[in-house]
């Protein structure tokens, strides 16, 4: 962690998923989320942070800056109070303003991901809340998807009782292929700000953008199926409160399905189109950066 960043960035980050489930529904038994609308698939924003926070946990483990706040098996109020011995407050009793406002800064020095997404940290020992300079919108398919139901067979039993059956039957959810885009969006202001910025530096943005591009690779499972990133374009601007509106930037990369590709089954189905790399025509201070 050195200077936080003094660059607004947005970015578009199109990934894809064979014959697997990018993001499971737990309230419709686990299938890929769908707008039941438009048929169009969704993966939420959490799915993608918690891919990022896993990346950085691999590559990083606990080393000093880098911890992870949210993750398994550690109760986020423990946290709080390692935060309140370090800055010599009491944890259990109430710190002042002063106190809490040090306490944040402990905390946002030391976890990645506050210092990255942002957290509520008022629950128990208070640290106050953080607002983080990255937000990522859900993703959406570029076109409709199809949810499929695979009925699969296991040549063993789980209870003894049910020895005499030999063998049981299960089901597994995917998606033939769908290609999904995703956007977001890192502020300098809530990265470099005096008392509210979380110190996001430029070694943390270099490690979120390893994330982006990698995440899926180490993150493969029978259930996920293949998922690849494609491509990331980045947007920078040249201030930290930026040059262009986010939205007409966004529009500036153009993904179609191709003409006879009926159903789509693989990333070749699909025409990206975006600006060369560079400085961009009619947005002054803006730089196109393509990661991929």
């Amino acid at each position: 962690m050195t200077t936080p960043i003094s660059n607004r960035y947005e970015f578009v980050l199109l990934y894809d998923v064979e014959n697997g489930n990018p993001n499971g529904d737990p309230d419709a038994g686990n299938m890929p989320r769908i707008d039941p609308e438009t048929g169009y698939g969704i993966v939420t924003d959490v799915c993608l942070k918690r891919k990022v926070r896993n990346f950085v946990e691999m590559m990083q483990g606990d080393a000093a800056g880098y911890r992870i706040y949210i993750k398994e098996g550690i109760p986020l109020n423990a946290n709080h109070k390692e935060a309140y011995i370090a800055v010599g407050l009491e944890p259990g009793k109430k710190a002042s303003v002063e106190g809490v406002a040090k306490a944040r800064e402990w905390m946002c020095k030391n976890f990645f991901d506050i210092r990255t997404f942002g957290a509520v940290l008022m629950v128990g020992d208070n640290c106050g809340q953080v607002r983080g300079p990255i937000q990522i919108n859900f993703s959406r398919s570029i076109d409709p998807i199809v949810q499929q139901e695979v009925t699969i067979t296991r040549l063993t039993v789980t209870r003894e009782e049910e020895a005499e059956k030999e063998r049981t039957m299960g089901r597994k959810h995917i998606i033939p292929y769908g290609l999904y885009r995703a956007e977001g969006y890192i502020s300098a202001k809530l990265a470099n700000d005096p008392t509210k910025g979380t110190g996001f530096s430029e070694e943390d943005l270099k490690l979120v953008w390893d994330a982006l591009v990698n995440m899926f690779e180490h993150d493969h499972s029978a259930a996920r199926g293949k998922m690849a990133a494609r491509k990331l374009f980045i947007f920078k601007h040249d201030s930290d409160l930026g040059n262009a509106p986010s939205h007409k930037l966004f529009e500036l990369v153009d993904v179609k399905k191709n003409e006879g590709a009926v159903a789509p089954r693989k990333f070749g189905d699909y025409t990206v189109k975006a600006p060369k790399p560079g400085k961009l025509e009619g947005f002054d201070g803006v730089e196109l950066i393509e990661k991929l």
